[in-house]
Parts: structure tokens; sequence; C-alpha cells
């Protein structure tokens, strides 16, 4: 959760601000910090390319964690969780991540170790993480393929 606040403030936006709200703060914020804006001083560009890459970063995971994507997501979501098999988990800091069979991964945030426990432990993995995991949790799609549109 503290990655979503750190993101939030970088970006300088509130939680509840809109999708077209974080677009207009992301490009205003990368015209303002562009590595191409700085000439004859390298410690500045190198600068500027951090804070750029970090806004990128940063807006990228907002939006892919924010109510409106979810939304405009959730058919293919529910199809997604109600129909194919998993294929692996993992649990890193705080975070579950969940493959599927059709290539899919989603990164389940904020999920205590008790609960990763208990879903190992589950006789049906699937059945416990749609009564536990799927729709308790804030998460993202962080596959490179199969990215429902």
């Amino acid at each position: 959760m503290k990655r979503i606040a750190t993101s939030n403030k970088l970006l300088n936006v509130s939680p509840n601000a809109t999708l077209a709200d974080l677009k207009l703060t992301y490009r205003s914020l990368i015209k303002q910090y562009h590595p191409d804006k700085v000439i004859d001083d390298d410690a500045k560009k190198a600068e500027f390319e951090e804070l750029s890459r970090k806004i990128i970063e940063a807006y990228h995971f907002i939006v892919s964690i924010h109510k409106e994507t979810h939304e405009a997501n959730k058919e293919a979501y529910l199809q997604l969780i109600n129909q194919t098999n998993i294929s692996g988990i993992d649990y890193k800091g705080s975070n579950v991540i969940i493959d599927f069979e059709d290539g899919s991964s989603y990164e389940y945030l904020g999920v205590p170790k008790n609960v990763y426990v208990k879903l190992m432990q589950a006789p049906k993995l699937a059945r416990f993480a749609r009564r536990h995991l799927y729709e308790s949790y804030i998460y993202r799609n962080t596959s490179k393929t199969n990215v429902p549109k």
C-alpha cells in the first residue's frame, strides 16, 4: 500500500482522481521533467531521466489498479477467474502473484502472509482464491500478453 501512496504523491494526485485527471497530470509532469529539455548539464539531465522513469512507472501502476480500469476490464477478469485454471502462485513481500494457464498474470497487493499460507494449503486453490483473494484485495494485471482490452 506504500507504493500506492508514493505513486499518488509523485504524481501529485488524490486517491480519488479520475483516469482523465491522472492522464493530464502525467502529461504535464512528463513535459516539465523531460530529459530533452536539459542542455549542457549532464547531472540535471540524468536527474530528469530518473524522475521521468519514476513518473512513468507511477502512472502505469496507478492506472493498472484504478477502479475505472477494473470496471472496463471486469467482464474479461470475471471470465478469467471463473474459467481459467491457476498455473502458478508466488508471494513477494505482501503481494500474491497468480499465473493463469492462458498466460495472464495478476498481482494482488497487501495480502497478509497467513492468507497466502491458507491459499497454499487449500485443497482447491481456485475455490479459495475466488472466495478470499480475487475481490478482497487491490489487484492489477501484470502479464505482457493476453491483457484484456
